[in-house]
């Protein structure tokens, strides 16, 4: 990459990040994508997909797979703090996870697809909206459009504060965590305080809860085995001293290694929620948000991020344990061969989604070259 195209890739990243839009609201940055897109000569650009999703495809010369380059469009709702002069304009909102950085290195991509096209196949780089909710993969893949330009080979990044700034990590086989989001209400009936024997409590149901569904963790190693629920938050009744409450609500995270035992785990809650409700006489309603299934990394595609790495000299490491934090990218393995890798921050980094977060602009080079070498491995023809 020449220092011209990296300053203007940074200026871009730069400018994304003072415009952060939330999971399906990623209207303009999405308008902004397909404008750059078509300055840099897709042969055809896909719009709409599972919301504001954006496809480019870029053809080779002749018939072969399809390699696709996956990055995110939204930003977190979370207020940044930060003295750059390139703070998000847009209140209580902030790229606070990267995917700004993730765009301008898949643009990167673009910029040399304009000058060197695959020798065969094509190539199609997505810019998935909603990762941050876990539903925007999945629509995407529903999408309508999305047959047409099914890959063979999907690879991402996602930058990893903690780790020394541009070394990449990577994990055979379970990548991300599967994780999702259990909101559960118990519904009783009112009393005046003076008469709470008149009324059904949940009070004591929610209190038990709390520690038995904490108590579904287990295990400290990431394997098949491991399971964490984090209670997140709770409300009983309302703010006021003279009615007994009627209702209370409860959310936890579940979180596990793979789909297998995420299953277990959602019938176990749900099994102490039924039971807690049914003993104190209250109805019980239990719902899911937040749903990320497990992100599993295919042996092929491994094997071609650690040849580019290679390739490129950048310090790449064959882990064991995946990230305990969830990724929607595992949508995409239904179908292709998939691999997500971790590209450093910086040890000191601050963390994903601490509000004075900013992506690191020293890994636009090292992330574009490592998407243009994977793609070279499998297609040709394509140089940085």
């Amino acid at each position: 990459m020449t220092p011209d195209a990296l300053e203007r890739l940074t200026l871009l990243r730069r400018d994304l990040h003072r415009y952060p839009e939330l999971s399906g609201q990623e209207r303009e940055t999405s308008a902004r994508v397909v404008g750059l897109l078509s300055d840099l000569g897709a042969d055809r650009i896909l719009q709409g997909l599972g919301g504001y999703g954006v496809a480019a495809v870029f053809e080779g010369s002749k018939l072969g797979p399809t390699v696709a380059i996956r990055c995110e469009l939204d930003g977190l709702p979370i207020q940044e703090i930060s003295d750059v002069d390139y703070v998000s304009q847009n209140a209580g909102n902030g790229h606070l996870c990267g995917h700004d950085g993730h765009m301008v290195m898949v643009l990167g991509v673009a910029e040399a697809l304009k000058r060197n096209r695959p020798s065969k196949g094509r190539v199609v780089l997505i810019f998935q909206p909603a990762e941050e909710t876990g539903k925007g993969a999945e629509a995407f893949r529903n999408s309508p459009e999305f047959s047409d330009i099914a890959p063979d080979y999907v690879f991402s990044l996602h930058n990893l504060p903690g780790l020394n700034l541009g070394s990449v990590e990577l994990c055979e086989g379970p990548a991300n965590c599967a994780s999702c989001g259990m909101k559960v209400t118990l519904v009783g009936k009112t009393s005046h305080a003076a008469a709470p024997q008149d009324g059904v409590s949940p009070a004591f149901a929610l209190s038990g809860l709390i520690p038995k569904l904490a108590s579904l963790s287990s295990g400290d190693d990431l394997d098949e085995q491991f399971a964490l629920a984090t209670i997140t938050h709770a409300n009983l009744g309302e703010r006021t001293f003279g009615v007994a409450p009627g209702q209370a609500e409860l959310w936890v995270t579940l979180r596990t290694v793979t789909d297998a035992r995420m299953h277990r785990m959602m019938a176990d809650a749900e099994a102490l929620v039924r039971d807690a409700a049914a003993s104190d006489g209250l109805a019980c309603q239990i719902t899911y948000d937040d749903v990320f299934e497990a992100c599993v990394n295919h042996p092929e595609a491994v094997e071609n991020l650690q040849t580019a790495c290679k390739t490129h000299g950048v310090p790449c490491k064959l882990v064991q344990s995946p990230q305990k934090f969830s990724e929607d990218f595992g949508q995409f393995s239904k179908g292709a061969k998939t691999a997500m890798f971790w590209l450093g921050a910086g040890r000191t980094h601050p963390q994903l989604h601490n509000p004075d977060y900013d992506f690191p602009d020293d890994l636009i080079p090292i992330g574009t070259k490592i998407f243009l070498s994977s793609i070279q491995q499998i297609l040709g023809g394509v140089r940085d």
